[in-house]
């Protein structure tokens, strides 16, 4: 079945860098495109990035010139690269995909931005 698993997250002071981490399984990835989304403290999950399988990738008007998405087809992992974080990046970051009509989502993984 498909499974998505995020890691990377953590604490990092504004202004450091963080690399998310979302390895996927029981599903063709490469076909697929895949999403960042984020998820502040009572607000709604918002999409953070995302790429296609031709590595056309899209970015939130708050994280575009910080934030690089990535993927590496060969291990089935997608990539965000957050730099310049500040504290209202604070979120659970998760990935997704879209297959078969059914949204498939991983557990997330937490990001602290503060001082």
């Amino acid at each position: 079945q498909v499974q998505l698993v995020e890691s990377g997250g953590g604490l990092v002071q504004p202004g450091g860098s963080l690399r998310l981490s979302c390895a996927a399984s029981g599903f063709r990835f490469s076909i697929y495109a895949m999403n960042w989304y984020r998820q502040a403290p009572g607000k709604e999950r918002e999409l953070v990035a995302a790429i296609t399988s031709a590595d056309s990738t899209n970015y939130a008007d708050s994280v575009k010139g910080r934030f690089t998405i990535s993927r590496d087809n060969a291990k089935n992992t997608v990539f965000l690269q957050m730099n310049s974080l500040k504290p209202e990046d604070t979120a659970v970051y998760y990935c997704n995909v879209r297959r078969t009509g059914v949204l498939y989502w991983g557990q997330g993984t937490q990001v602290t931005v503060s001082s």
